[in-house]
């Protein structure tokens, strides 16, 4: 009988325990992106759907895991022609592949403020492991409503054509309408839960 009320105490107290999640706010949060565009400018866009969560104490950073999800089809590059050839299947195949995720691995601390996070993207079917370079944590503050946030700002570069995503045209006098490079940040508050 003693085991099973000392049992019982265990479960009830295991939420105390448990590691605190941190959930990413859309509507502080942003995701960006970057690309060559026939060799001459830089065409940037986002992604304005995102959700995410942080697990682990903020104290403790290098044990913290990491889980996104990007709405693909919420594209936007303020150039409703360019969103829809991006959705297609020439590019993002949304109608095929909905989401854009990432799942981190591992976290080294990569000088003072800042980190090196590793972890599985998956883009357009296909899954690769990137380096994101982080700014943060930030301090945690209070809200004015009482909830805990925290903020952090990622950086990393990808190869399009790593990801199977490899429409393009040849340019006349060399070059491609569209770089492979992908330059990408985000910027992340997230409120503890």
């Amino acid at each position: 009988m003693r085991n099973l009320v000392t049992i019982g105490l265990c479960l009830l107290a295991a939420p105390a325990f448990a590691e605190p999640v941190w959930e990413i706010d859309p509507a502080h949060s942003s995701i960006q992106f970057s690309v060559r565009h026939m060799m001459v400018s830089n065409v940037r866009g986002a992604f304005t759907k995102a959700t995410g969560s942080v697990r682990g104490d903020e104290k403790d950073p290098l044990h913290a895991t990491i889980e996104a999800t990007i709405d693909a089809s919420s594209i936007d590059t303020r150039e409703a022609k360019r969103d829809e050839h991006l959705r297609s299947p020439d590019f993002l195949d949304v109608a095929k592949y909905p989401t854009i995720t990432f799942k981190s691995k591992k976290i080294e601390k990569a000088g003072d403020g800042r980190y090196k996070v590793s972890g599985d993207l998956t883009l357009h079917g296909v899954t690769r492991e990137v380096v994101l370079d982080v700014e943060g944590p930030t301090a945690v503050v209070k809200d004015p409503r009482g909830n805990m946030r925290a903020g952090a700002s990622a950086t990393t570069r990808i190869n399009r054509q790593d990801f199977g995503i490899t429409w393009s045209k040849s340019l006349d006098g060399g070059g491609v309408v569209v770089g492979d490079e992908i330059a990408i940040t985000i910027d992340a508050e997230s409120v503890k839960k």
